[in-house]
């Protein structure tokens, strides 16, 4: 009987560790990557001048020529979900697990849409907000969101941008590490305010409102998806976001002056 539990004990042990280093590795690879970069930029920027005087650029030339580009802003967004297909499958293997469990697919395309697009609303007119307060506090750099040249290909990579940053964010944030910190016994509030902290840290390199923006947006996507269980609707809510964010950009910031 003894050794029965002392074999459990172990089993368990060894099962968190493998959890542990899962999302480790996950993370490490791909939006964990990105906060420690954020911060290093952060620190830089602010030791460097005003962050109302900066300006981050996203979305920006990877050649000066147009078929290498073209063709490295297609690789640069492949390569990029691989974390999620790797994420994908570890959850699949060590917890059993999938896409359909976490409501990453297409059975609901009509309510899935409504609420996203309901989302993408409330979160849109959020997100302006704190960038405003932001810009207006001089906490915040001025973005540059969408910076490929002239090319009939712009639009379509923005848009394939957009759904990377979508399906990346939200597929790790919520389905895969909601899922493994439940596995782990985490209280709901410590996955929720985990998950949008680091949400909020990988974009710091913009400045603290999108930071703060961000970890909003975390935790009410977090709640959202704790009520539902249901990724798919966060993933189309920030698609609306980046899309419209990123194509808006291009397509109007050059006719009020903003522009590239």
């Amino acid at each position: 009987m003894i050794e029965n539990v002392n074999a459990e004990q172990i089993e368990q042990t060894a099962t968190r560790r493998t959890l542990r280093f899962e999302i480790i590795l996950v993370l490490a690879l791909s939006l964990g990557q990105s906060a420690v970069f954020s911060l290093l930029s952060f620190a830089d920027k602010v030791t460097r001048a005003p962050l109302r005087d900066q300006t981050t650029s996203l979305n920006n030339p990877l050649s000066t020529r147009e078929f290498f580009d073209f063709t490295y802003q297609l690789l640069d967004i492949v390569f990029a979900l691989v974390p999620v297909v790797l994420a994908l499958y570890l959850m699949k293997r060590t917890t059993g697990r999938t896409i359909r469990d976490i409501g990453f697919d297409i059975r609901r395309p009509g309510k899935d849409t409504m609420l996203g697009a309901g989302l993408f609303l409330a979160m849109g007119v959020g997100t302006l907000g704190v960038y405003a307060a932001g810009r207006a506090l001089g906490v915040t750099t001025a973005l540059s969101a969408a910076n490929l040249g002239d090319y009939w290909w712009s639009v379509p990579v923005l848009l394939l941008s957009a759904v990377r940053h979508a399906v990346l964010e939200e597929v790790l944030m919520l389905g895969f590490l909601f899922t493994y910190a439940k596995k782990l016994k985490l209280g709901l509030w410590s996955i929720m305010i985990g998950s949008a902290v680091l949400r909020g840290s990988y974009h710091l390199y913009q400045g603290v409102g999108p930071m703060i923006g961000n970890m909003l947006m975390g935790i009410v996507f977090g709640w959202v998806y704790q009520k539902y269980g249901r990724v798919m609707p966060l993933v189309i809510a920030h698609f609306l976001l980046d899309a419209i964010g990123f194509v808006g950009y291009a397509l109007i910031g050059p006719a009020i002056g903003i522009g590239q």
